[in-house]
């Protein structure tokens, strides 16, 4: 089995760089971490960065997890390719254009590119928002599956990942503690369905809703409070479509041997305990 220790990192492609920086920066509250040619990285906690936008095809999205160790980064790129995916191994350019020291890439099942990486860079300094957002930090994805049951059989039996809930057919899985890390919403095609980053409080939420109204943003769930993982949440377009969510007060499971995960329904009063109805393809019937 792989063993996966957290989500790192979301590369994005973009047709427009500035743009897309302007989004992090103003409407996010990310911090800028570095500029290269035709790409920038985006801080919003102690990693070197967890968002990097790249000059590019928007659908051209990935999503890194780290791995523990060289010998598992091996191991790991072995089973897939046993599995008939094809794995690319990552250049010393592409190692240090991702901040990690090696890295391998692949399509899941559904074709949503996946990077394995060993030892993901840690900055010196701490995160420094441009804006009061109260990030905390990066959390989860949602990936867009196309057949939910054989994408988590991938997940939680090649890969570690462990079923908190499910919302219909679309299972939510931890990697840690945390509720979860990877939630798979299906979909026609692949791609990333939403990134989130953790904030402080409820005033965060309120505070960012304010926000992203007073930019015309478009506000797509919320806020609300998911009855999954008890987390109050605020969803909104970015960049290309690309979703965005705020969370704060996510569970975390520690009682690994007893919990069991939970099957809810797949319309609104799953989603959000509140009532709030979401605006979000894949999260529609």
């Amino acid at each position: 089995m792989i063993a996966l220790k957290d989500v790192v990192y979301c590369r994005l492609g973009t047709r427009d760089l500035a743009g897309a920086e302007w989004f992090a920066v103003t409407i996010l509250g990310l911090e800028v971490s570095e500029r290269r040619k035709g790409a920038t990285y985006f801080k919003s906690d102690n990693r070197a960065h967890t968002l990097c936008y790249v000059e590019g095809d928007p659908a051209d999205q990935v999503t890194a997890f780290e791995i523990g160790s060289p010998a598992e980064l091996q191991r790991a790129a072995a089973t897939l390719e046993s599995l008939g995916h094809r794995v690319h191994y990552g250049t010393s350019q592409e190692c240090d254009a991702r901040h990690v020291r090696e890295f391998i890439r692949f399509d899941d099942p559904t074709g949503n590119g996946i990077e394995f990486v060993l030892r993901p860079a840690v900055s010196a300094q701490r995160y420094h928002g441009t804006r009061d957002a109260g990030i905390t930090g990066f959390s989860h994805v949602g990936l867009c599956t196309t057949d939910a049951e054989r994408d988590e059989r991938f997940w939680t039996q090649v890969c570690n990942a462990r079923v908190s809930d499910r919302i219909g057919d679309a299972p939510l899985m931890r990697l840690g503690t945390i509720h979860h890390s990877i939630a798979l919403f299906p979909f026609h095609k692949a791609g990333i369905q939403h990134i989130n980053h953790q904030v402080a409080s409820t005033d965060d939420i309120q505070r960012s809703l304010a926000h992203v109204r007073d930019n015309q943003v478009n506000i797509t769930f919320g806020p609300g409070r998911h009855p999954t993982s008890s987390a109050q949440f605020l969803y909104f377009t970015g960049p290309e479509g690309m979703t965005f969510e705020y969370s704060t007060g996510v569970c975390e499971i520690h009682d690994e041997p007893l919990w069991r995960d939970r099957q809810f329904h797949f319309e609104p009063r799953g989603f959000c305990h509140w009532g709030a109805k979401p605006n979000i393809a894949a999260f529609r019937d």
